[in-house]
């Protein structure tokens, strides 16, 4: 098993008297991360799965007198794809408040199906945490940093999911089963998607307009649907864990866009195979946008594995003068501009620098990115 980074954050929130909820997409590790941590537990555990009929018929609409006699002499109860029971939020809400004693962890692959189940009956009873696809910090930890710097152009088309990592040659086939498996067919079985060849048709505008700016109304025009559709269908995406939004920074300027938007893919991979384009990097015209959302996704997996609170952005103005990512945190502005093919040095626009003094800026480029995709 290669070691995942969130490991320990969730070793340090057993047993407090509140469940883990573990959020992430399908075929992200968090199966194989569960049973590492009951292995590891030193106490007796019980793991069942949400996918499992009689699972649900078990854990739905039960008392805690039910739910002691299920357990038994258990400590840890594991509840994979807990997001397939109904009312799921009460049963560990049972668990919590009446068998103090018992550590529950749940697992979920869709925010919209386990976080609307569990808000309100666990509000103050969870810690939360998000399990990515494997990242460049944690390949470099288990195969060496110069082994993952060698990797890097296979990464950018292919991407971090495990069943890829562990199956080199058959990438292609891999990826395409995972997006058939869990990107199309959990949103498609969603109550609230009602044309599946819309949103077929938006994920593709969406991987082909990666790195820019995203226009709700020219998406709308693109597929066919109106506005509200296209934004419904985004959220579900967000909370299918297939994309991520990054919002304009703004705060002094008439001239900063406010309420621009860009999206981008949890996993390059994922993108790549919706558009069935696997080309090597040196023979395509997007590689700039697939650093780009290399490098923001990375980011990503940093901040929330290491707690780094803070907002991320990008930004630009009407004059088209841009920054590729800003982090906002404690009031302190970090810069960074990403080039896959850098010459000479780059310095921010005076534009932000006047605004904003005291800011840091950095040049992100394949020589340069370690630290800030992690360490």
């Amino acid at each position: 098993m290669i070691p995942r980074i969130l490991e320990s954050n969730i070793k340090n929130d057993l047993f407090k008297g509140k469940a883990i909820i573990l959020y992430g997409p399908r075929q992200s590790g968090k199966t194989t991360l569960v049973k590492k941590l009951a292995a590891d537990s030193g106490v007796d555990n019980l793991f069942v799965n949400g996918d499992e009929p009689d699972t649900r018929e078990m854990l739905e609409n039960v008392t805690s007198t039910q739910l002691k006699s299920f357990i038994g002499k258990n400590e840890l109860l594991i509840i994979d794809e807990a997001q397939r029971i109904h009312n799921i939020g009460i049963t560990i809400k049972l668990i919590t408040d009446n068998i103090p004693d018992v550590q529950v962890i749940a697992t979920g692959s869709s925010a919209f199906e386990l976080a609307e189940n569990i808000s309100e009956p666990l509000t103050g009873r969870k810690f939360e945490h998000f399990l990515y696809p494997l990242s460049f910090e944690e390949m470099s930890g288990w195969s060496g940093k110069s082994e993952e710097r060698r990797m890097l152009e296979h990464r950018l088309v292919y991407g971090y999911y495990p069943e890829v990592i562990n199956n080199p040659g058959e990438e292609r086939r891999n990826l395409g089963l995972l997006s058939d498996s869990y990107l199309y067919k959990d949103l498609f079985a969603y109550e609230k998607i009602k044309k599946p060849s819309l949103l077929q048709q938006l994920l593709k505008s969406l991987a082909l307009q990666l790195g820019n700016e995203v226009s709700f109304n020219e998406l709308s025009r693109q597929i066919g649907a109106d506005k509200e559709t296209v934004e419904r269908y985004i959220d579900l995406l967000e909370k299918a864990f297939v994309v991520f939004t990054l919002p304009a920074f703004s705060r002094n300027l008439r001239t900063e866009l406010r309420k621009s938007r860009k999206i981008y893919f949890l996993d390059n991979g994922i993108r790549n195979s919706i558009l069935s384009n696997f080309t090597s990097t040196g023979l395509r015209t997007d590689t700039r946008a697939l650093w780009e959302n290399f490098l923001v996704s990375e980011r990503r997996k940093v901040i929330h594995y290491h707690n780094l609170y803070g907002n991320c952005y990008f930004w630009r103005t009407t004059q088209q003068q841009e920054i590729d990512y800003l982090e906002d945190r404690d009031g302190r502005l970090d810069a960074f501009e990403f080039k896959w093919k850098a010459e000479g040095k780059a310095r921010p626009p005076k534009t932000f620098s006047h605004a904003y003094p005291g800011s840091s800026f950095q040049l992100i480029t394949p020589k340069t990115f370690e630290g800030f995709a992690g360490s």
